[in-house]
């Protein structure tokens, strides 16, 4: 009924950039927020940045001035923009949106996830 896909992982050098996007699609009302969380190896999943239906976002402090979450709201799609990517930037990320669907009303829905690798 809804999907988020993602996009945008890869392998980069320490000092890149990257750009994640998550696209949210099926019986979607509405979202109420969407954002990004990572997971790297033997550490639990953890909020990277969010937005909310109106603007607000939050960033987690190890990304605060690195970092960038946008919306696109028309497309349902969130964006990630990442800058002075270091090595402990390295997890797979996580999309997650707050939506209101058709059928199930409010629900939590997560991506696939997509990697990203960052080299020394």
């Amino acid at each position: 009924q809804v999907q988020l896909v993602e996009s945008g992982g890869g392998l980069v050098q320490a000092g890149g950039s990257l750009r994640l996007s998550c696209a949210a699609s099926g019986s979607i009302l509405s979202i109420n927020a969407m954002g990004w969380y990572r997971q790297a190896p033997g550490k639990q999943r953890e909020l990277v940045a969010a937005i909310t239906s109106g603007g607000s976002t939050n960033y987690a402090d190890s990304v605060k001035g690195r970092f960038t979450i946008s919306r696109d709201k028309g497309k349902n799609t969130v964006y990630l923009q990442m800058n002075s990517l270091k090595p402990e930037d390295t997890a797979v990320y996580y999309c997650n949106a707050d939506l209101v669907t058709v059928i199930n009303g409010k629900v939590n829905y997560w991506g696939q996830g997509t990697q990203v690798t960052v080299s020394s």
